[in-house]
């Protein structure tokens, strides 16, 4: 457990000094206070495409950063010869792998942290989005940054600190210290009057984002032990549009068809047979009680077990190798729920539960295949 946690814990300082990391978070959390800080003109949506555009600008810099530092931090070591050099010692190959990515998933919470409270500040200072920008708020927050490197270069030139490092660490402190008093402001002179206070259901929205980045990370890790950066980056990339067109790709194909194509309009789009559209039609005719051509979840449970054997004998239950490739790739969708806060709708902490549970098994069948990769490498 001690090598564990040295391991772990180098491994975050390391990824704390790099200055990639320093210029991710700040930007990001300084570009997303400026988007509240710019009318959109959108005639009374002007808060809603803050919150799309902060977690959006989250998610991209989260997932590059999370892919950039775990096939950095584990392939640069084997590279140097730094992980032949720590292994040669009594600390196994389990050991060495889990502290890097404990270590990374530490460093991953501070840019989510950062960032969340730069979402959380837009949420407050966006409702000026018509008429004047809340100016107060964004030099506020901007200055907090801009301290914080302040006193980085300080704690470098005068105590031979290191700049990133202790940079991160004020910007952490000091974002978190501007938001609180931004957040404490009243607010004058806004359209939004009735919605003037902080939403506090961008945190359960970031939390699931940074499920995505762990998730991510761990399949960055299984590259990093066998490539470099560059093709690392490569196919968590690809893996990324994967994911995000999953429902489209192969999700329509896994599930089956009365489940995809439940109207009968979808059901003239969809990539079946004429005999396979008739079969699936005269289904929905059937159990179409309010005759409204779909089936809601009360009608689906109505189809007979005789007419859903019919379907599957006809293939049209669901294709075994679109199970698969859905089930292995992870569905971002599943951590994107924007919709839900532009409809005033509540994420459920169970859900937020739920979306942990499943990274936590996710990460331990890819950890697995990152310690037989890695078990399986002759290191020189």
């Amino acid at each position: 457990m001690r090598q564990l946690r040295t391991i772990a814990w180098n491994a975050f300082t390391e990824l704390m000094r790099q200055p990639v990391f320093l210029l991710l978070m700040t930007c990001s959390s300084v570009f997303a206070v400026f988007l509240a800080s710019t009318p959109y003109f959108g005639f009374g949506e002007d808060p809603k495409l803050v919150k799309d555009s902060v977690l959006a600008t989250l998610l991209l810099v989260g997932l590059f950063g999370a892919v950039i530092s775990a096939s950095s931090s584990v392939a640069r070591e084997i590279r140097t010869g730094t992980a032949l050099a720590v292994l040669s010692k009594p600390v196994g190959r389990v050991v060495f792998l889990l502290g890097k990515f404990l270590g990374l998933a530490l460093t991953l919470a501070v840019l989510t942290y950062v960032n969340l409270m730069s979402a959380l500040v837009a949420s407050k200072i966006s409702f000026t989005a018509y008429g004047e920008a809340d100016k107060t708020a964004f030099f506020l927050f901007t200055g907090a940054v801009a301290l914080a490197f302040l006193l980085g270069g300080f704690s470098n030139y005068f105590l031979n600190r290191n700049f990133t490092s202790d940079a991160v660490s004020f910007v952490v402190i000091l974002t978190t210290l501007a938001f609180f008093i931004i957040a404490q402001k009243e607010r004058v002179g806004s359209m939004f009057e009735d919605h003037i206070d902080v939403d506090y259901r961008l945190i359960p929205a970031a939390l699931l984002i940074f499920c995505a980045f762990l998730l991510l990370a761990g399949i960055a890790l299984v590259c990093s032990t066998r490539l470099d950066v560059i093709p690392s980056l490569a196919i968590c990339s690809l893996i990324f549009l994967l994911g995000l067109m999953s429902d489209f790709l192969f999700g329509r194909w896994a599930e089956p068809a009365w489940i995809a194509f439940p109207s009968q309009q979808s059901v003239q789009s969809a990539p079946f047979t004429f005999e396979q559209k008739s079969l699936l039609s005269a289904v929905i005719e059937q159990v179409d009680a309010d005759d409204n051509k779909q089936m809601d979840a009360s009608e689906m449970n109505a189809i007979s077990q005789k007419d859903i054997q019919q379907m599957q004998e006809a293939g049209m239950g669901g294709q075994w190798w679109a199970q698969a490739i859905y089930a292995v790739i992870p569905n971002w969708q599943l951590f994107w729920l924007a919709d839900a806060l532009e409809n005033e709708k509540v994420i459920p902490w169970s859900y937020v539960g739920r979306a942990f549970a499943y990274v936590f098994f996710y990460l331990g069948a890819i950890m697995s295949l990152s310690v037989m990769s890695f078990e399986s490498r002759e290191l020189s």
